[in-house]
């Protein structure tokens, strides 16, 4: 489906520059772009490049001057308005059509009727799915599970028994939700399990990498916050409760009974022990790692391991980086003595 420029600017609610007749049926890079995509240029760093592409509708700020072009959308924040631009232009294709006749449901499992299901999904008892939920081939939703409306279920999506969705949840290939924490009493001789009789309760627009493990709660449940969002290959464990629009990136592991506040970003791979506190805003860089019970204050940024205030870390950096130098100096200092 084809849509114009004006019919982009008003979408937007931002001011045309140009030919409002300008087609669009795409997105790309200025490199890539042909005539009918859209790009954008957020400073006069980047102007070039859309002087130079194919594409003749931009997406730009005020007074950035884009002579030649022949359609010109202003607004505020380019790269965000692209995003929403490119969700409208090229909406994502069905999941999902109808409920495949290969899909195996349980007979007290509750399907809206708007809800699609994909080739060998299998729905327990007691199961809950809201309106306008598509999910994928070979997904399983356990027993008394509930997805709120709009949810996207990518293949081979895994919810255990009693997981809990918001709206708007998207979950990518291959994650599992709700498998047990890593929770052992230890005797004389060996370790015996601990219950993990909790459940996980998902926010709203959250979205889930691929192959991310999130583990029931022991007792109580393991809660992720609206509008969070999970790279590929992140653990969260047992009891762990994460606040709203948090940022984790991939190969991160979260141990059990930690806490993890709102608006937080986590870098790649770093490690957080058990019970640590990471209050809301703080920035976390990536590879760091947190010992058990470490607090995290609001808005501190912090790297390396154990974690320290980023200036902290460069100081103590500098010093590890000249260890060489400083070591050659000692043996000499030593061999006049």
């Amino acid at each position: 489906m084809t849509h114009t420029a004006r019919e982009l600017a008003e979408f937007l609610q931002a001011r045309l520059e140009g030919d409002g007749t300008v087609t669009l049926a795409g997105v790309a890079s200025p490199e890539r772009a042909r005539p009918e995509d859209l790009i954008y240029v957020e400073s006069e760093r980047h102007r070039a490049r859309a002087l130079r592409s194919a594409a003749r509708c931009v997406l730009a700020p005020d007074g950035l001057d884009l002579p030649g072009v022949p359609a010109v959308v202003r607004v505020g924040q380019p790269r965000l308005a692209f995003a929403r631009a490119a969700a409208w232009l090229v909406p994502a294709p069905p999941l999902a059509v109808g409920v495949h006749p290969t899909a195996i449901v349980a007979a007290t499992a509750r399907l809206a009727p708007t809800v699609a299901l994909g080739p060998y999904v299998v729905v327990e008892d007691g199961a809950e799915i809201d309106d306008q939920v598509q999910i994928a081939a070979f997904c399983f939703v356990g027993r008394g599970a509930r997805l709120g409306p709009g949810c996207r279920l990518y293949p081979r999506v895994t919810l255990y028994p009693g997981v809990r969705l918001g709206a708007r949840v998207t979950v990518h290939a291959g994650a599992v939700i709700g498998s047990d924490g890593f929770g052992y009493v230890r005797t004389d001789s060996h370790y015996e399990k601990f219950p993990q009789l909790g459940t996980v309760d998902i926010g709203d627009d959250v979205e889930i990498g691929a192959n991310t493990t999130i583990d029931r709660g022991a007792l109580d449940a393991t809660t992720i916050g609206p509008g969070t969002k999970l790279d590929n290959l992140v653990h969260i464990a047992h009891n762990v409760r994460i606040g709203a629009h948090t940022i984790i990136a991939a190969q991160t592991g979260i141990s059990g009974s930690s806490q993890v506040g709102s608006g937080v970003v986590l870098g790649g791979q770093v490690g957080i022990a058990d019970h640590c506190t990471l209050e809301d805003g703080c920035v976390v860089g990536a590879q760091a790692g947190i010992p058990t019970g470490k607090t995290i204050r609001s808005g501190q940024f912090v790297w390396g391991t154990p974690a320290r205030p980023m200036e902290k870390f460069k100081q103590q950096y500098a010093w590890f980086a000249r260890l060489p130098e400083l070591a050659e100096r000692i043996r000499r200092l030593e061999q006049q003595r």
